[in-house]
């Protein structure tokens, strides 16, 4: 008959619900909204608690709400698409055999494992069973002769013959080419003997060092045999030519500098820091049998050629082994720079001195002239300022300058030297005016 009778009592309740809240709800929502965020304490609500109520409101009145996952639709791939998927997946399968630059703990760690047990599949095992086999070095004739230089220290070598021609050309007698030959000869191969030996003897100390890792034989490039061999086609025909092509006193000083350089310096090395000392006596000899080559005896300016180099040895040896420190200690050398560094810097420093007093005794000698001690103190006065700055800093950098000066103050001291040297002809002239003078005071004395 009417809608009224078609409708239940619920339904009627809710409209009429309905009705008065749009009725009443633009003037009276609003204050029972703030009444009912009222806290039981009548103070407002904060954030949090707001937040909170929502929560709530929809737990309670929303019951149904739910998070459903919606199935992906299957997306219709085009031809072109499918062409390209394939193009991709054969450029996958040609990468994927390429190892990683960055493999995961867990693969390097089974490579290891595989590798200590000798695993022969694996390519880590194999390269390192390759390392620890010894492999057979094929010697060329194109290589040996650098090999047989580098063995021999070919530029100490040279070294050692340069300061022997300098005291044979500081003898106070006629220059005597044949002689000067057979000895620069002699001595060098005695050099290349005493060299040879000593690396034979160093090969598992070499090894441990930076500035020796690369000799001949610590690397395998020439067998010990033929080292040792070497060193022997050197030594004997070396003393041979000087004791027989020279002088006796020549070819002893050569045979005791071999002597006192492989048996006593190389193995002092490891033990005491006085095996500088004894390298210095070693470095010394040179010269000296130079002047006896020449005078086939042993004079006051061949002690002083050898007190020269002597002194000259410790600004350069110290400097050298001060920037070499960490590797004397990794050799089990024991240097002054390593063990007494303070002693190092200071006797580097009394030798640079001792330098100036060296060559002021050589006029008084009668070996040079008054013009040589003058020419040279500024030689040696840069090379004492270097010495000194060594002492006080105690750095790389003063140690390398003080090296580097020493390198071109001992060739350019001898030049000086020989220049300055007294000819023969005026020490003939003053022996005649001595023996002169001698002659007249007997005349004098004489009734």
């Amino acid at each position: 008959m009417s809608a009224a009778r078609c409708c239940s009592p619920p339904q009627a309740l809710a409209g009429i619900f309905v009705w008065h809240l749009k009725k009443t709800g633009i003037r009276q929502v609003p204050c029972q909204f703030v009444h009912l965020c009222r806290a039981p304490n009548d103070r407002l609500i904060t954030f949090q608690y707001f937040n909170f109520l929502r929560r709530m409101y929809v737990t309670q009145y929303n019951k149904d709400l739910s998070q459903r996952v919606k199935p992906k639709s299957d997306s219709v791939v085009s031809p072109f698409r499918e062409s390209q998927l394939d193009q991709e997946r054969k450029v996958i399968h040609k990468i994927t055999p390429i190892s990683p630059v960055h493999q995961p703990l867990s693969e390097l760690r089974e490579i290891k494992s595989a590798a200590e047990i000798g695993d022969p599949a694996t390519p880590l095992a194999a390269k390192s069973k390759e390392e620890g086999q010894w492999r057979e070095m094929k010697l060329r004739l194109d290589d040996l002769p650098g090999i047989l230089a580098r063995l021999s220290k070919i530029k100490l070598t040279a070294l050692v013959v340069s300061t022997a021609s300098a005291g044979f050309a500081m003898a106070p007698v006629p220059f005597d080419l044949p002689c000067f030959l057979l000895a620069s000869l002699g001595t060098g191969l005695a050099s290349c003997a005493a060299n040879s030996i000593n690396q034979f003897f160093e090969v598992p100390f070499d090894s441990n060092m930076n500035r020796t890792k690369n000799r001949p034989l610590v690397r395998g490039q020439i067998s010990p045999l033929l080292a040792v061999c070497f060193a022997a086609s050197c030594g004997v025909p070396g003393i041979a030519l000087l004791t027989m092509g020279v002088n006796p006193l020549t070819g002893a000083l050569g045979a005791f500098n071999i002597f006192l350089y492989t048996c006593c310096y190389t193995p002092m090395k490891r033990m005491s820091i006085a095996n500088t000392w004894v390298g210095a006596v070693v470095g010394a000899i040179p010269p000296v049998m130079g002047w006896t080559a020449a005078t086939g005896s042993l004079d006051a300016g061949a002690l002083l050629l050898g007190g020269i180099l002597y002194s000259w040895q410790f600004p350069h040896f110290n400097a050298l082994s001060w920037g070499l420190r960490e590797d004397y200690s990794r050799g089990g050398y024991c240097m002054m720079s390593v063990t007494h560094p303070a002693l190092c810097r200071r006797v580097a420093l009394r030798h640079c001195v001792a330098l100036i007093g060296l060559c002021t005794v050589a006029p008084i000698l009668d070996i040079t002239t008054w013009t040589f001690p003058i020419i040279s103190l500024p030689l040696n006065l840069y090379i004492s300022y270097l010495g000194f700055r060594f002492y006080r800093e105690a750095d790389r950098s003063s140690s390398r300058k003080l090296f580097f000066c020493s390198l071109w103050h001992l060739p350019l001291l001898l030049l000086v030297m020989f220049s300055c040297k007294k000819s023969l002809l005026e020490k003939e002239e003053q022996g005649d005016a001595l023996s002169g003078s001698h002659g007249r005071a007997m005349e004098i004395r004489l009734p």
